[in-house]
Order: C-alpha cells, then sequence, then structure tokens
C-alpha cells in the first residue's frame, strides 16, 4: 500500500524529541526521511535510555522511541564540505526540519532564505520553544520549562499537589505533532502553487493550542482554570473513583448517564436529588454526589463496575500502568507495537537486540501505520548517500578524515 507521504524526502536536522517525533510521524506516513546528525555523537537522545548496553552503543531507548524509519548521514555542518553536502541533498529535497534555537541555521548559511534560492518548492520547518521572533525567542527551551511557562503545570494535580508537571514531555510531543501536521500541509500547497513554506513552530503556542477548553472559558468567560486533580471540569459525577480493587474512571456528562449509574449501584433516588438533578446542580456540588456514589462502588471490583457500566453506555474504564495498558489484548489485536531485529550483526560493536516500537496512532485502510525499518545505526547510510551524490571512494574516505563525514 503507498503511504500519503511517499515519494517525498525530508532532510531531519533535529535532535531529542520535539523535532525527532516530527519527522518520525512523517516518516510513519511514508516520507523518506534522511537524519543529518554530528559526526561522532550524533543525536543527544543515543546517549538517553533506562539500558546503559544500548547507551552505550549509541542507541538508547529514548532514540529508538521516535527515528525508526529514518537514514542516518553524519555531517559536519561547519565545514564547508558539509554545507556544500548539505545543499546538494537539499535540491533533491521537498522538506527541511530543524529545532536547534533561532539564529542557529542563519549563522551556518543554511537558513530557509539561502536554501530556498536552491530549492524554490522547500518546505522549511523550524520548531523552536517560543518561535522565531519575540521576547522569548533565544531563551534555550525544555519540555518542563514549556510545560511551566505555558500553564499546563498551574492546572496538573489538586489544590493541594499543582502545579505538576506532566509524566511525560507532553509539550515536546504537541510541538513534534503541530510540526508534522503544518509540514504535511504546506505539502499540499506545494503541490498546487509549487511554491515552498518557511513554518515557525512554537512549543509555547502548541502547547497553549491543545488547551483549547481552558483557555477559551478564560478568554471568553474570564474563568481562571483551577487544577481540579482527576475531576472533570464539564460534568459530575466525572472522574476517578475507588473500587474494591483499585481505580476507575467514571465520565456521566449525560443526564442519562448519571441515571444509568444511579441504577447500577441501587441508588435511585439520587435521580430526583434537588441537590443533583440536572447537570449544572451536579457540577456545583460535585463532592456531595461523590460522597453518595462512593461507598456503593466499593462493593466490586474495578474491572467489574467497567464491564457493567460500558454494558450500560456509561464511558468508564480502569487506571492502567504503561505495561498493563501495552499487554491489553486491544493494542495487539491492533498491532500497535511492532518489534525488528535492531540494526547490525555485532560484528562492529552494534547492537543485535529486539527494538519495539509504537505505530502512529492510526490506520489506513484497515492496516496499522508502523515504521517500515528500525531506528538506524550512527552514520549507517552517509556513505550510500555520498556516493548517490556523484562522491567515489576515494572523496568519501578523504571527507571522513577531515572529520566532514
Amino acid at each position: 500500500m503507498a503511504l500519503p507521504l511517499t515519494g517525498i524526502r525530508v532532510l531531519d536536522v533535529t535532535n531529542v524529541l520535539a523535532g525527532p517525533f516530527c519527522s518520525y510521524q512523517l516518516a510513519l506516513m511514508g516520507a523518506e526521511v534522511i537524519k543529518i546528525e554530528q559526526p561522532g555523537s550524533g543525536d543527544l537522545a543515543r546517549r538517553l535510555g533506562a539500558d546503559p548496553g544500548p547507551v552505550g552503543n549509541l542507541m538508547g531507548a529514548s532514540f529508538v522511541a521516535v527515528n525508526a524509519g529514518k537514514q542516518s548521514v553524519t555531517l559536519n555542518l561547519k565545514h564547508a564540505d558539509g554545507k556544500k553536502i548539505f545543499k546538494q541533498l537539499t535540491a533533491q529535497s521537498h522538506v527541511v526540519v530543524e529545532n536547534f534555537r533561532p539564529g542557529v541555521m542563519k549563522r551556518l548559511g543554511l537558513d530557509y532564505p539561502v536554501l530556498s534560492k536552491i530549492n524554490a518548492s522547500l518546505v522549511y520547518c523550524a520548531i523552536s520553544g517560543f518561535g522565531q521572533e519575540g521576547p522569548l525567542a533565544l531563551r534555550p527551551a525544555y519540555d518542563q520549562v514549556i510545560q511551566g511557562m505555558a500553564g499546563v503545570m498551574s492546572v496538573t494535580g489538586d489544590e493541594n499537589s499543582a502545579p505538576l508537571r506532566v509524566g511525560y514531555p507532553v509539550c515536546d510531543t504537541v510541538g513534534g505533532i503541530t510540526a508534522a501536521f503544518a509540514i504535511s500541509a504546506a505539502l499540499v500547497g506545494v503541490k498546487t502553487t509549487g511554491e515552498g513554506r518557511m513554518i515557525d513552530v512554537s512549543m509555547l503556542e502548541s502547547s497553549l493550542a491543545t488547551m483549547g477548553w481552558v483557555v477559551s472559558n478564560y478568554l471568553n468567560c474570564g474563568v481562571v482554570p483551577l487544577p481540579m486533580g482527576n475531576e472533570n471540569f464539564t460534568a459530575a459525577p466525572s472522574g476517578t473513583f475507588r473500587t474494591a480493587d483499585g481505580l476507575l474512571n467514571i465520565a456521566a456528562n449525560e443526564d442519562s448517564q448519571y441515571h444509568s449509574v444511579c441504577d447500577l449501584i441501587e441508588r435511585p433516588d439520587l435521580k430526583t436529588d434537588p441537590r443533583f438533578a440536572d447537570r449544572q446542580t451536579r457540577k456545583h456540588n460535585r463532592h456531595a454526589i461523590n460522597a453518595e456514589i462512593g461507598p456503593a462502588l466499593m462493593r466490586r471490583r474495578a474491572d467489574e463496575w467497567e464491564r457493567l457500566m460500558v454494558a450500560a453506555g456509561i464511558p468508564a474504564g480502569g487506571v492502567l500502568s504503561v505495561p498493563e495498558i501495552l499487554a491489553h489484548p486491544h493494542l495487539a489485536q491492533r498491532q500497535f507495537v511492532t518489534s525488528f531485529p535492531a540494526s547490525g550483526d555485532g560484528s562492529t560493536g552494534t547492537p543485535t537486540d529486539t527494538q519495539h516500537l509504537t505505530g502512529a496512532g492510526f490506520q489506513l485502510d484497515g492496516e496499522p501505520t508502523i515504521p517500515a525499518t528500525p531506528a538506524p545505526r550512527l552514520s549507517e547510510h552517509t556513505a550510500r548517500w555520498l556516493s548517490r551524490l556523484g562522491y567515489d571512494d576515494n572523496q568519501i574516505a578523504a571527507l571522513r578524515k577531515e572529520g566532514t563525514i
């Protein structure tokens, strides 16, 4: 099956997470992604991960997570020959994506005004913490810094624990998804006009954009969002509840769902209690309704309540750990996780363990969207690409000797 971005070539000049996550999405959609890395060291994420073995071989789990399906080419972009090779690759590519601090690519002489003269239809995407311009633009940006400044931490946790960091790098991830969407849209525009685009992705703004409801409530109603823990500010009872053996999320957002909850716990009187008669009064009396249904929920296990509530049309689900959800038969049937023997045969000290990788989160024509190849070894594809550009073995050896590759 031909994927939507088949035939699109991407030069990925990114490190760690936001940029690599962006280009990983493009690779999953069929794009040919050439990852440009620093000779000798590569992406910092190669040295990040829980297992010291792969980390020592520059194949850390953090790198593997978002770089499968890509090719690795090492280039010293500070070297004149490195710049020349990068420009040659740009002439044959459709997209350049980078996540340096603003101004770095300009100082290298490889920014959009320069590269667009080489390739007028080039889509150039710069991902940064705060955007390419503005009072904050030159600040270094890390996920937790963005979470704090974007207001994400202010609404995470409850009145006693907030502000809290979300338990994974959500702003890096959202920035990467935003960039992948913008690039894909710009590529459609290129087909129409033939003209490239400069895309300026801000992790700060991308994160705020995903907070649509809480931001809109403030902008349009003057309501300052507050941390509510596991409660849902849109309805009640809607949140996380204790059962006989674990936690259960219930989202009884509609009156009919609330009535079904009352029936299941054998408390029909709660349907007509004036404190809980309609959606708005239940929201104002959320602590009271939780106190009423809480004891009843302790009579059964979480999985029993989940089964009964789903059958009754009430959105509900257990609170699972990462290992528990990854072992769920639903994900197995949808082939969300795929596995590859890692790059290398062990003869050069490269890892040979299996790489386990997640897909894109959607299917196309009933098929899972998964990477085509494992994450690459550092510089695995450098010689191949230089040969395609017309360099012979002696020239490649000279470039390697001088540190260009």
